[in-house]
């Protein structure tokens, strides 16, 4: 992560990070903050949001709260983050497929990552996992490959939405694998994952997150998740890169705000995440819900989130998923 940092971020702080901020609002905040959350309840996004809302009001003195504005992928909530004025008192949660995938595979999604946001904090991180009902024949992502390439018909998996991670994931298998899925989108990861429980969908595609409850409760099998090694609360879930695909990557989420936001309160909203992540009962909290935190300054998330844009449109390109 910190090499993606170095590799993009001189260019992309100089070409939209500080542009147009407006002048340092002293009196901020004085009045609530609304927290857009862009995934139904239950998620790692609302997971993350009220941690957020929790930490930032602790340290600034002034509530925030968390809105829920789920559909369309997470897009109808960051559409209207970014369209609203930049005055410090809307943010809204952002992940992978909603800066670096979602824009780039939808031209007329409504807001360009870059302009129209202004990229605040890093909140966490989680792998994608395959997951398959317990009560399924398949056990192991042996037997998964197994049925696919026996199947008649493409498997059928539920994602948080089209252009979602998930999607991008189960995808990017199928072609190292020569499989064929058929997604199915979702407005947020706990219905898919209720279908797979019922045998209505094949697999779905979740963070290890959203997926926490049904792999404790034992509801679900983890085929394999894409993180660069097993995570410690979930020993018994391999990595694919473990059993030889190379396929790795992470479902992050930040913070953002309009674009235009003063440079103060990014600093202020930054500084405040990065000090509530690495508080003991956070980081417990991360870590048992299978999440990877990664503290970084506003300028090398921004970087960050241009070197991810940069990272995925090969496989946009090569999964025919671009829209015209």
């Amino acid at each position: 992560m910190r090499t993606y940092v170095a590799l993009t971020c001189a260019a992309v702080t100089a070409s939209f990070f500080w542009s147009a901020a407006p002048a340092a609002a002293e009196d901020w905040p004085s009045h609530p903050v609304r927290i857009v959350n862009t995934f139904a309840p239950g998620g790692a996004a609302d997971i993350l949001a009220r941690m957020a809302a929790d930490q930032l009001t602790k340290a600034l003195g002034q509530q925030f709260y968390v809105e829920t504005r789920a559909g369309a992928g997470g897009v109808i909530g960051v559409d209207l983050v970014a369209h609203s004025d930049p005055d410090g008192y809307n943010f809204v949660i952002t992940t992978l497929s909603l800066t670096a995938i979602n824009p780039l595979i939808n031209a007329k999604i409504g807001y360009d990552p870059f302009k129209d946001l202004t990229h605040v904090a890093y909140l966490a991180g989680s792998p994608i996992v395959f997951i398959v009902s317990a009560k399924s024949d398949i056990k192991t992502l042996k037997d998964f490959v197994a049925k696919a390439k026996a199947s008649g018909k493409p498997l059928t998996y539920g994602v948080s939405g089209l252009a979602s991670a998930g999607q991008m994931i189960a995808e990017s298998f199928a072609q190292i694998a020569d499989l064929k899925f058929q997604v199915v989108p979702y407005k947020g990861a706990a219905q898919s994952q209720l279908d797979v429980v019922a045998g209505n969908i094949d697999f779905a595609t979740p963070t290890v997150t959203s997926a926490s409850p049904q792999l404790q409760g034992g509801t679900v099998i983890g085929l394999a998740q894409t993180g660069s090694e097993r995570l410690p609360d979930y020993p018994d879930v391999p990595t694919f890169k473990e059993l030889g695909y190379k396929l790795e990557a992470t479902n992050w989420f930040g913070l953002a705000g309009p674009a235009g936001l003063s440079p103060d309160i990014v600093r202020r909203v930054n500084a405040a995440i990065n000090a509530g992540m690495a508080q003991p009962d956070n980081q417990a909290r991360i870590r048992q819900d299978g999440m990877i935190i990664a503290p970084m300054d506003a300028d090398a998330f921004n970087a960050f989130v241009a070197h991810e844009a940069l990272r995925w449109k090969p496989a946009i390109l090569k999964a025919g998923l671009k829209m015209e």
